[in-house]
C-alpha cells in the first residue's frame, strides 16, 4: 500500500476526496433530504419536522433527532447486529455534533417558550458503504437541512385564553434554518506514518486508528473522537488535527455554492458534483 510519498492506490494525494456528487430535494415527503455519493459509499438524508415539547433543560430551544439505518444492502457487515451497533454509534456522533447552538440556531426552532418547538427529525439511510462514513453523513446532514422547508406557524388564542397553533398551507410561507455554522466531519485515518482522508475499504483495514474531527467553516473544530484499537502518539495528533482543519474548512464553500446554484435551478437541475 504506498501512501508514503503521497500517492494512494487510486492516484489520490493523502488530502484528496473522490469525486462526490450531491442531490437535494430527493425524497417527497419529507421537509428536507439529499443524497450523497462519496466514491461508492452513498447516503440518503430525510429531515421531517414536527412540533413537540421543549426539554426542560432549555425550554426556548428546538432539538434535532438522529435516527442512523444501517441497511444489510450496504455491506455484508451490517446484517444483525452490526449494523445496528454501529447505526448507535454514528447516531451518538451526530447527536454531539449537530445538535447544540453552536452549529444549528435551535432558538429559531421554538415556537412558545416551554410549551412548543420543533424538533427535527433527522434519519440517515446508508446505501452502500466504501469507507469514510462520517464524512458523507455530515455533508448529506448539511445539505438536507439547508434544504428544509419549515412550515410558518400562526398563534391564535381562544376566548378561554387557550392557544391555537395554525400551520402556513403556502409552501413558500416557510422558515429555513441558517446552516453558515453547521460543520462537516473529516475523517482522518493513520496508515503507516501518514494519514490519509476520505479513506476507502482497503485503506481503512490498514489503519491502525482514526481521528474525527467536526470543522466549521471559520475552521474552528467543534468536536474531535478517535476511534480504532491503536493509538496515536501526540505528533501524530496534532498533524492530524491541522491537517483536518485545513480540509474541513475548504469543503464548506464550494458545497454552499453548489448547494445555491442547484436551488436557483429549480426543476431544471441535474446531477452535478463538486471536488469532482
Amino acid at each position: 500500500m504506498v501512501c508514503q510519498d503521497d500517492l494512494r492506490v487510486d492516484g489520490r494525494g493523502c488530502e484528496d476526496y473522490r469525486h462526490m456528487e450531491i442531490e437535494t430535494d430527493v425524497v417527497s415527503n419529507t421537509d428536507g433530504s439529499a443524497k450523497v455519493t462519496l466514491g461508492h459509499t452513498a447516503v440518503l438524508v430525510g429531515i421531517k419536522a414536527e412540533i413537540g415539547k421543549p426539554r426542560p433543560m432549555v425550554p426556548d430551544e428546538g432539538y434535532l433527532e438522529f435516527f442512523v439505518d444501517c441497511s444489510a444492502n450496504a455491506t455484508p457487515e451490517f446484517e444483525g447486529r452490526g449494523g445496528e451497533e454501529l447505526g448507535m454509534e454514528l447516531s451518538t456522533t451526530l447527536y454531539k455534533v449537530f445538535n447544540n447552538k453552536h452549529s444549528v440556531d435551535l432558538k429559531s426552532l421554538c415556537i412558545t417558550a416551554a410549551e412548543h418547538c420543533w424538533v427535527l427529525y433527522v434519519d440517515v439511510l446508508l446505501l452502500q458503504c466504501d469507507g469514510n462514513l462520517y464524512d458523507a453523513i455530515s455533508i448529506a446532514i448539511k445539505a438536507a437541512l439547508f434544504n428544509t422547508k419549515i412550515p410558518r406557524v400562526h398563534i391564535s388564542v381562544d376566548e378561554e385564553g387557550g392557544k391555537e397553533i395554525e400551520l402556513s398551507d403556502d409552501p413558500y410561507d416557510c422558515m429555513r434554518l441558517d446552516v453558515t455554522n453547521v460543520p462537516c466531519i473529516v475523517t482522518l485515518c493513520k496508515v503507516g506514518h501518514r494519514h490519509v482522508v476520505d479513506a476507502t475499504l482497503q485503506e481503512k483495514a490498514c489503519s491502525v486508528a482514526s481521528l474525527i474531527i467536526s470543522v466549521t467553516q471559520k475552521g474552528t473544530i467543534t468536536c474531535v473522537r478517535k476511534v480504532g484499537g491503536g493509538s496515536l502518539d501526540p505528533e501524530s495528533i496534532f498533524e492530524m488535527t491541522e491537517a483536518g482543519k485545513r480540509v474541513g474548512k475548504a469543503l464548506h464553500a464550494p458545497l454552499i455554492k453548489l448547494l445555491q446554484q442547484e436551488e436557483s435551478l429549480g426543476k431544471k437541475r441535474q446531477k452535478v458534483g463538486f471536488l469532482g
